[in-house]
């Protein structure tokens, strides 16, 4: 495992080349004060009038003009055999990520970091969308929410598990990507709670949902100044 090039004791906010809106992007800082961009999103990141603290990527999409502004700041990870996405997800030591503009118009990116969601489960990262908030289930999770709520689960992998607080129960049901999913399930009780056999689950919630999900999943991640990336 690689040594960390950013580590926080707060929430990062990540952005990556993708469409950001200024909104968006306060609505994050927030939550998650210091930002980290994945290759391109210091571009983006710049444009949009922020300094990132650190980017961090194989560098096939950054400018010229982006790197000389951003200068040290820069760190490149060559490698061919990951994306940015991942390269920033492993490289970020913090309680949680939340992630803008990282899965853009196609869909091959957007399948990807579905992909390394799934495999950097152990690092807690929810990507914000214009409607939506995703992220990796856990193998148990209680979340607060309002009655009526869309909750939709989609697997990655052959997925059992157990619920209550659902429309849907998905309880004796064997999940798979190419066989029964659980998208636009309902929230029927003030309290949803999921236990799971196994990785691969993918939760995606109205981005409303965004500060539940982090209360259940990282309590008191957004307090602490955070501390500064390595090398700076």
């Amino acid at each position: 495992m690689n040594q960390p090039i950013v580590e926080s004791s707060g929430g990062v906010t990540l952005i990556a080349g993708g469409p950001v809106t200024r909104r968006d992007l306060r609505f994050a800082l927030a939550r998650a004060p210091l930002l980290v961009a994945a290759d391109g999103g210091g571009d983006r990141a710049l444009a949009l009038g922020q300094m990132p603290e650190a980017v961090i990527g194989d560098l096939d999409s950054l400018s010229e003009a982006g790197r000389a502004v951003l200068g040290e700041r820069v760190h490149h990870l060559p490698d061919q055999d990951s994306t940015d996405f991942d390269k920033c997800l492993r490289s970020i030591d913090a309680p949680f990520v939340l992630a803008l503009g990282v899965a853009g118009a196609r869909i091959d990116h957007g399948l990807a970091v579905m992909n390394g969601l799934v495999r950097r489960a152990d690092r807690l990262c929810l990507l914000i969308g214009p409607e939506d908030v995703v992220f990796a289930a856990p193998p148990e999770m209680r979340l607060r929410m309002a009655v009526g709520e869309r909750f939709s689960l989609f697997p990655l992998a052959p997925v059992t598990g157990r619920s209550e607080g659902l429309r849907w129960p998905i309880d004796g049901l064997n999940f798979a990507p190419d066989g029964v999913i659980g998208t636009s399930n309902e929230v029927s009780a003030p309290e949803v709670r999921l236990c799971l056999d196994g990785p691969g689950m993918l939760v995606m919630l109205p981005r409303r949902g965004l500060d539940a999900v982090l209360s259940a999943l990282a309590p008191g991640g957004r307090g602490p100044a955070p501390r500064r990336a390595r090398g700076r």
